[in-house]
């Protein structure tokens, strides 16, 4: 997906500060040099003078001007190069000194995005989806079937391979996926290995609490001092790639909270953007505490994947204390 305008802007906010970075540090430069060798800024006269004077000869016709111009201009840039070495400077003292030299902090070579603006928007990515520090732990690479066992083992197992293939056929097919069942069987855990793979692709991938995800719509209808502020990220809740809504139940339940659910998963569907829903209710509860109509739409358009077990963070805190 596309940077949202607002997205785009930001990274460009980030370019443009570079860029006046960069022309602060050089005006400094110059100004120093100036100070301390009065023969190179005359140097610099002269060659706004030559390049003048021959641009002149250029438009009356002279077809030598311009290799003229070029010959007088590298024998003063040579003749500033020695002066700044005889005073004690780089040669490269008044270069722009910009953080990418491929684009000089512009993002774009040509009308072609720079690698270091793509880097820019994965970051950015990353930053909006809430989970960056959680994805260097929770990611494929760290996933371990250790803590599971028989039933377990393989309800588990069957969720891991749903992951992956959801990942590979993204592009391809429209799915979501709930995950319910006990707590701390790793429900959250396989969500956070979607999302590094997506948002890896540069996919834009936005991860809320239940509590989070309420709040912030709660904001967006009824804090006028927020709504503003707000309103960016409630359109991303509706077209981001995917959404993670985690623990799901977990938020005070109310009718605000019921018809705002339906109307994001409904919005989403209608939009066919994917989505994650994780939470430690049955689908019992998911019934009774929401609506039939929520029921429907979770049961009937999700894949739905129930994990069982001991709760890993327990067995991991015990086998800590244990050492």
């Amino acid at each position: 997906m596309p940077l949202t305008n607002s997205q785009y802007d930001a990274v460009m906010r980030v370019y443009e500060e570079k860029q006046r970075t960069a022309r602060y540090r050089l005006e400094k430069n110059t100004e120093i040099v100036y100070e301390k060798i009065p023969a190179y800024r005359e140097l610099d006269k002269q060659s706004a003078s030559i390049s003048i004077a021959q641009g002149r000869k250029l438009l009356e016709g002279d077809k030598n001007a311009l290799p003229e111009l070029k010959q007088q201009l590298k024998e003063l840039s040579e003749k500033k190069t020695s002066l700044l070495r005889e005073h004690g400077f780089p040669a490269d003292y008044l270069t722009p000194a910009f953080e990418c030299n491929m684009c000089h902090d512009t993002g774009y070579i040509g009308n072609k995005k720079c690698n270091c603006f793509r880097t820019a928007e994965i970051n950015l990515i990353y930053e909006q989806s809430h989970i960056k520090n959680l994805l260097k732990t929770e990611n494929f690479s760290s996933l371990s079937y250790d803590y599971y066992e028989g039933e377990d083992l393989e309800k588990f197992t069957k969720a891991v391979q749903i992951c992956q293939n959801f990942v590979k056929s993204f592009y391809l097919d429209y799915r979501n996926l709930f995950f319910y069942g006990t707590v701390g069987t790793g429900k959250s855990f396989l969500s956070c290995c979607i999302a590094k793979e997506l948002i890896d692709k540069g996919n834009l991938v936005i991860y809320f609490s239940a509590f989070q995800l309420f709040d912030t719509l709660s904001k967006s209808t009824f804090d006028k001092d927020s709504k503003e502020a707000a309103s960016g990220i409630s359109n991303d809740i509706y077209d981001c790639d995917l959404l993670i809504i985690d623990d799901l139940g977990t938020e005070l339940t109310n009718s605000f909270v019921s018809s705002q659910l339906f109307s994001c998963l409904n919005n989403r569907h209608l939009r066919k953007k994917s989505t994650i829903i994780t939470t430690n209710l049955s689908l019992g509860e998911l019934r009774d505490r929401y609506s039939d109509r929520i029921f429907s739409r979770i049961t009937s358009n999700y894949d739905v994947c129930k994990l069982t077990g001991r709760d890993i963070r327990m067995q991991k805190k015990t086998a800590s204390t244990a050492k």
